[in-house]
């Protein structure tokens, strides 16, 4: 059984939730022939100080 651990800064609402979900499964499922059932996606809000790229915090970016 396939299973997606995916990271993504918060703010996203449920229904982008939802559609992204949704489009990830369908696209395992076609691609690895997989019932829908099978996929497991977490999906783990993380807020902007807590992610740094290139030694840098996303939420300084802001700044």
């Amino acid at each position: 059984m396939p299973t997606f651990h995916i990271e993504l800064f918060e703010g996203r609402t449920v229904e982008q939730k939802r559609q992204f979900v949704e489009a990830i499964t369908k696209a395992t499922c076609e691609s690895l022939n997989v019932e829908p059932n099978s996929v497991d996606i977490i999906l783990t809000d993380v807020k902007r100080e807590n992610w740094a790229t290139g030694g840098r915090l996303w939420s300084d970016a802001d700044a």
